[in-house]
This record gives structure tokens, C-alpha cells and sequence, in this order.
């Protein structure tokens, strides 16, 4: 049987194009690894963001209902330096007292959390009862100017809450910002 003359396209794969594909194949995977690391740790830091946006939004409507119900004037609805009933600076997150409203002088206990116990169901004998500790809440109640002037809105404030927490040792902060009128 004749040996027929090889040519440029008989071969295979030269062993530096295997691997640059490896290298290439490699790059992508690692990208992906990374990439699913970043979601594991998004998901599991989004309960404490979830509390802290639920527990801004509760201060909002404290400050509302401050403002809603009548029982407090209108100068009440501020901070305590201001003469108001909402203290100022980070305050641990407590149950709210007899006036109803956070952030106020007359707070219970520090709330706490109930997460499902080794059976995985909530609301069972096993539940454990954790205290939000590792969360503060500030509302920061301004005062507003009128458009373009150095006058102050009688009518309008800004109001500020942040909520610090703690995830992985890292403080981070959820920052909610809205306007309350003196007009319910």
C-alpha cells in the first residue's frame, strides 16, 4: 500500500492551541465562580436588608402617625433637640411604647426575631428567639427652606432614617428619605 504525502490539515490539535483553550476555558469558569459566590452572599445578607427597609418604613410612619393622630402638635413632630418627641442620634431597635411611635423616649425592649428551629418549621416547641441587636435606627427630622430663600417652611420637614446592620462583620446602612407636611 502506497504512503500518501501528509499535508498542513491532517494534523490534530497542536498542544499550545489545547492549551490556550484550556487557559480560555479555565478564565470563564473561574468568572463563574465568582459570580455565583457574589449571589450566595447577596441572599444571605438579604434578610437583615429586608428589616432594615421594613424597619425605615416603620419609622416613617411613626413620624406620620405622629403628625396623623392629634395627640402631638404639629412642633412635636421633630427631634427631641428640637423640641419634639423623636430622639436623635442611632438608637437600638425597641418595641415601641405607649404612644405607639419608634424612636421615642418612652421604647420597650430591644425586638427580637423568631427563626424556625433544627425541625425547619416555624412556630414549633424549637424556635429560636433572637434580639435585633446588631441594628440601630436614626430619624433625623430637618426643617425645610422655600424654594431659592434662606425662610423656613413652616409647613415642611425632610425626614431621614437610617438603620445600621451588621452582616459578616460589616456595617452597612439602609437609607430612607422622605418629606412630611404639617397637612394630614
Amino acid at each position: 500500500m502506497p504512503v500518501l504525502p501528509s499535508s498542513a490539515d491532517d494534523g490534530g490539535f497542536t498542544l499550545i492551541e489545547v492549551m490556550v483553550a484550556i487557559a480560555v476555558l479555565g478564565t470563564g469558569v473561574l468568572a463563574l465562580v465568582g459570580v455565583f459566590a457574589i449571589g450566595v452572599q447577596r441572599v444571605s445578607t438579604s434578610t437583615p436588608m429586608l428589616i432594615a427597609r421594613e424597619k425605615a418604613r416603620e419609622a416613617v410612619e411613626s413620624v406620620h402617625a405622629a403628625r396623623d393622630t392629634g395627640e402631638l402638635s404639629w412642633a412635636t413632630v421633630q427631634n427631641v433637640a428640637s423640641g419634639g418627641v423623636f430622639l436623635g442620634g442611632a438608637q437600638p431597635l425597641k418595641m415601641p411604647g405607649n404612644d405607639g411611635l419608634v424612636n421615642t423616649a418612652d421604647d420597650g425592649a430591644v425586638e427580637t426575631m423568631r427563626n424556625p428551629g433544627a425541625d425547619g418549621i416555624l412556630n414549633t416547641a424549637d424556635d429560636e428567639v433572637v434580639a435585633l441587636n446588631d441594628f440601630t435606627r436614626e430619624i433625623a427630622i430637618t426643617p425645610l427652606t422655600f424654594d431659592a430663600s434662606a425662610a423656613i417652611n413652616p409647613n415642611l420637614r425632610q425626614v431621614t432614617v437610617n438603620v445600621r446592620y451588621k452582616t459578616y462583620n460589616i456595617w452597612r446602612t439602609y437609607t430612607l428619605v422622605t418629606y412630611v407636611s404639617s397637612y394630614s
